[in-house]
């Protein structure tokens, strides 16, 4: 019987060394029913059951671990098995069992006698909900306090987590090199397999989260294919997979590999199906939404975001931006100013305000528009990304195209396009190019709106994005008429305006409110320079707009 459990045990063992997590876990537990296994291999059968998201199991071995630190009075490790139990607790939303847990943790870390591990693990907690809160001052002291308890105890799974929260607070407070820094630091041993299996993957992952939210894109990239590869050599792995194939999913849309990314984004949510990582699996509902949006397909996108949404997550800005393309410009922005009330974190403002001031510019609200780019340049000036700035560069350059202010607008665009076509980004570079034409059209210079046009219509027909292509195929009808201005919606207002509807009617036809119509026909009379509707219908009618 006990050559059987050796025998079983080295197997065990081994599959545990090769990241063979089932069958490690399953050998783990076959010795277990012939002799009990010491603290280092429930350990293995700990980690193991983890990352097949097992939790019962990994619970399970968590307590007898607990329970033989205990009896040993090996209370620093009896400590952090009650703070690895209250950490998983949390993530499941299980506040009350997870507080009992901390609060024992707490109770034998200080019982301990000196200080140990634990007492990292514990500010660290208190660190992450700072992050959570926003408060990202507090959180930076509490990590550097929990990394030299790391340091001074030779944790190394407690110094990286450390570095890791360390850097996303910094990053957060726009101190972005040391953030970075401090991120890439964390990565070193994860990378060189020197961590615990699960903290390695806590370390990718919120990495990759940190990086992107400042648009650090050469490193999201990188430390996506970093995941992908680490991922790649567990086959047997569940806990990591489907965050994986999301982070694929949004570097592949990035780099203009939309079949691709719907790909990936259909198998993370088949890896995410039967796992609790809700908040993944609406990421990757969100992801796949986001190319049928800019595909056309409308109504795949709408069912799509409604599941981001029934997962937990607010699909903003795609839906809005959805209404857009549907020509509900109010809806579209009554949903946003509704979600940035209640978004205070300037980095989750700035994925909103670009969307908003695109929105608010075709319903019409100009100087709603200028805030937002006001404010998004305010973000970009604290956060000294290429990014945040080309993304304000652009709404800067949109509202100016708006207003008339052609060769202004056009070096906003310019330099906002440099910053893509270095990032890898041809749907936004083209995006871009046609902005930078119609600016083009404005100053008169036709071979140079004619090159850009040219160019975005390449990449958008490569793409597959149908809605863009109609709008390029619609600004390249040939025409001798002279440049008027008005916006998609100003044109309608005034095909409505010349049937000899009046202001109130036009509004219900268009599911516009009265005031926002009356703003529409005072930017018409403005940029025609009119000053009246039959001056303004007779203008359209001989200028070949009606």
């Amino acid at each position: 019987m006990k050559a059987d459990a050796a025998s079983l045990l080295e197997k065990a063992r081994h599959a545990y060394a090769q990241r063979a997590w089932a069958d490690a876990f399953a050998l783990l537990q076959a010795t277990d029913a012939i002799a009990p296994l010491g603290p280092d291999d429930l350990e293995r059968q700990l980690w193991s059951a983890a990352m097949l998201d097992r939790d019962q199991d990994s619970q399970v071995a968590g307590d007898r671990l607990f329970e033989a630190y205990v009896e040993a009075g090996r209370y620093d490790r009896a400590a952090y098995w009650a703070f690895f139990r209250g950490f998983r607790l949390l993530a499941l939303g299980e506040e009350g069992h997870a507080t009992a847990c901390i609060q024992q943790a707490q109770r034998l870390a200080d019982g301990f006698g000196r200080e140990c591990a634990a007492h990292g693990y514990l500010i660290l907690l208190a660190a992450q909900k700072e992050l959570m809160t926003g408060n990202d001052p507090a959180a930076a002291p509490l990590a550097s306090q929990a990394l030299a308890i790391g340091e001074r105890c030779c944790d190394i799974d407690l110094v990286a987590f450390a570095r890791c929260y360390l850097g996303r607070a910094l990053v957060r407070q726009g101190r972005i090199d040391e953030g970075i820094a401090s991120l890439d630091e964390a990565m070193l041993p994860a990378v060189d397999g020197k961590l615990s299996p699960i903290v390695t993957g806590l370390i990718y992952c919120n990495l990759i989260a940190a990086c992107r939210q400042v648009y650090a894109l050469d490193r999201s990239r990188e430390w996506t294919e970093a995941l992908s590869n680490w991922c790649g050599t567990q086959p047997q792995l569940v806990q990591f997979n489907g965050v994986c194939l999301l982070h694929r999913a949004e570097i592949m849309e990035l780099n203009g590999a939309w079949q691709d990314a719907i790909a990936e984004a259909r198998r993370a949510t088949t890896s995410l199906a039967h796992t609790t990582a809700s908040e993944a699996a609406a990421g990757a509902a969100y992801q796949e939404a986001e190319i049928h949006r800019l595909r056309g397909e409308f109504a795949a996108a709408e069912d799509l975001y409604r599941t981001a949404s029934r997962l937990g997550l607010e699909p903003q800005p795609g839906m809005a931006l959805l209404r857009l393309a549907q020509g509900r410009a109010e809806q579209a922005a009554a949903t946003l100013r509704r979600v940035l009330a209640t978004t205070k974190a300037p980095l989750g403002r700035a994925r909103l305000l670009p969307a908003l001031v695109e929105i608010m510019i075709a319903a019409g609200a100009i100087e709603e528009a200028r805030d937002a780019c006001q404010e998004l340049e305010a973000i970009a000036s604290r956060f000294a990304t290429d990014i945040l700035a080309a993304m304000a560069s652009q709404a800067r350059g949109e509202i100016d195209l708006h207003e008339g202010s052609a060769a202004t607008a056009l070096g906003h665009f310019r330099a906002a396009l440099t910053t893509w076509q270095r990032a890898g980004a041809p749907y936004l570079e083209a995006r871009l190019r046609v902005l930078a034409g119609q600016a083009c059209r404005m100053l008169g210079d036709e071979d140079g709106t004619e090159l850009e046009f040219d160019a975005a219509r390449t990449v958008f027909a490569g793409l597959g994005a149908a809605p863009d292509l109609a709008r390029v195929a619609a600004l390249t009808r040939p025409t001798s008429l002279p440049s008027h201005g008005l916006t998609r919606r100003e044109i309608e207002v005034l095909g409505l305006v010349a049937t000899g509807k009046t202001n109130r009617t036009i509004a219900t036809d268009l599911g516009l409110s009265e005031k926002t119509v009356d703003r529409h026909l005072s930017n018409i009379f403005d940029k025609l320079a009119v000053n009246s509707r039959a001056a303004a219908t007779a203008y359209g009618f001989q200028n070949g707009l009606l």
